[in-house]
């Protein structure tokens, strides 16, 4: 239980209405989720408005609502708190409740639209490796030091996320590393979040469907920095041209990182190969277990954040030269089989792009390079034609897929996939929309050496079809369909 006038602190409030000295059981934006004494926040959604649930949650037992708007009929028994943006005030009243954690942690955010699973997962790793109690909030998974939590978002809800800071700083973790979403900082979810220091790895074409333009995309990233505290520092991959947008307008310490450009870490990439990265680090030269100039940018970046909260670069270099990326990043399967086959996240042109060209850069060229790859349902359409074309360019064969089709046709996923691919390139390509029919065939296809890439889901361990989530993990056909086939 908590004071009422204790949650509300820091809100900006524009008109009360009833009594104000009453306490508090739970808070709660989700009028399913009201118990008796709780405290609802009324936020407008993008496909609901919380204001048309308020009756509900008063049923249900909410002593104290807070809204945009009043109802046109006011419960006498009910406070009612009006504020100019629900979604923010629900941010700042879920830190209060749980007694502002972030501000116990060295919290650190990551944002951007590839790399940001791998170099939380790393940041995790490493310092959980330096002797500290860590925690982690990700697209794969929750840590709460050594305890594992699902993840259902990227970045949680404002309550989701107060409650697991909250349980790490019980659980003795002196840092934690999240990732932050555009539509995370879009929608307030991280409002009255206290971060030590923010990541910026690259932006590219991704989540149109929500942002709308490319720009409001870039801006929604830019709040993230925008509102650091001057204690915070905000390092940024310079290499990316948007890089040096980032830290425009902010407080925090500014800081660069890169490998084109004269940065404040600064990496050389030595040798790429399918065995790992040797990277020169400020000066230092390192051997890595991870593949790929984009990987490369993660563990620079890794490096430059480590040695910002304080660890010593030394150490730093030689524990990140032990460690794995993330599940499903350029992930391979049955490595040292006949054929390589790695699954990888990448469902962005971008990301796709950085997957084939680390595969060129250690291809021989006498095998094939055969991919596996498709593109979401009720998800930014523009990016479809260009997954195609970037698949057909850098690939011998190509198989058009299903990925998560989710409410809409996977046919006609496919057909706006193939608008991108130039005729000349048809011949290379086959349609399979069964997803495991898919793989089967490229691992069928796929002789000795040859090098099967399986794109778009990584880590997923299901397969969204019309609001069911069905059992299904790229990495376990992959491997099945090997042994079938090739062993």
């Amino acid at each position: 239980m908590m004071e009422l006038k204790d949650i509300l602190y820091k809100v900006s409030l524009t008109s009360t209405y009833g009594v104000m000295n009453v306490r508090v059981a739970g808070i709660a934006f989700d009028s399913r989720k009201v118990a008796p004494g709780y405290l609802f926040v009324a936020v407008k959604g993008t496909v609901t408005d919380g204001h048309d649930y308020i009756g509900k949650a008063i049923q249900l037992g909410a002593s104290v609502v807070v809204c945009e708007t009043l109802p046109d009929t006011v419960n006498d028994e009910v406070t009612f708190v009006t504020v100019r943006n629900s979604a923010h005030a629900l941010g700042i009243m879920a830190s209060n409740f749980y007694g502002n954690p972030s501000r116990k942690l060295k919290l650190t955010g990551v944002t951007g639209t590839n790399g940001k699973t791998t170099t939380v997962t790393l940041l995790y790793q490493l310092f959980t490796n330096l002797g500290y109690k860590a925690g982690m909030i990700s697209t794969v998974e929750n840590r709460i030091a050594s305890e594992v939590v699902p993840a259902t978002h990227t970045t949680p809800d404002p309550i989701q996320l107060n409650q697991l800071l909250d349980r790490m700083v019980e659980a003795g973790c002196s840092y934690a590393f999240m990732e932050v979403s555009s539509h995370a900082v879009e929608q307030e979810r991280i409002a009255g979040v206290k971060f030590s220091g923010a990541i910026f790895t690259n932006i590219t074409h991704d989540h149109l469907d929500y942002h709308k333009t490319f720009e409001n995309y870039i801006k929604a990233k830019k709040k993230f920095f925008d509102e650091l505290s001057g204690e915070a520092f905000a390092l940024v991959n310079a290499d990316d041209k948007r890089g040096m947008v980032m830290l425009q307008n902010t407080k925090a310490a500014k800081h660069t990182f890169g490998i084109k450009k004269m940065t404040d870490f600064k990496a050389k990439v030595i040798t790429n190969s399918i065995e790992g990265l040797e990277l020169d680090i400020d000066g230092k030269n390192v051997w890595f277990k991870m593949i790929g100039d984009f990987n490369a940018y993660n563990l620079l970046g890794v490096y430059g954040t480590a040695v910002l909260l304080g660890q010593d670069p030394d150490e730093v270099l030689t524990q990140l030269s032990s460690l794995h990326g993330a599940p499903g990043r350029f992930e391979l399967v049955n490595p040292g089989a006949k054929v390589i086959a790695i699954v990888d996240y990448a469902h962005t042109p971008d990301a796709l792009q950085n997957v084939l060209d680390t595969i060129a850069q250690f291809r021989t060229g006498n095998e094939q390079v055969i991919t596996v790859v498709g593109c979401g349902g009720n998800r930014d359409k523009t990016k479809r034609p260009l997954m195609a074309s970037i698949a057909c360019r850098l690939s011998d064969k190509v198989v058009l897929t299903s990925d998560n089709p989710r409410d809409e046709d996977p046919m006609a996923i496919i057909q706006d996939m193939q608008t991108g691919i130039m005729p000349t390139e048809a011949r290379k390509t086959l349609v399979i929309p069964d997803r495991e029919e898919a793989i089967k065939t490229a691992c069928m296809m796929a002789k000795e050496k040859d090098i099967v890439l399986v794109a778009g889901k990584g880590h997923e361990n299901y397969q969204e079809i019309k609001g069911v989530k069905h059992p299904f993990d790229d990495r376990e056909v992959v491997a099945r369909m090997l042994k079938m086939f090739l062993s």
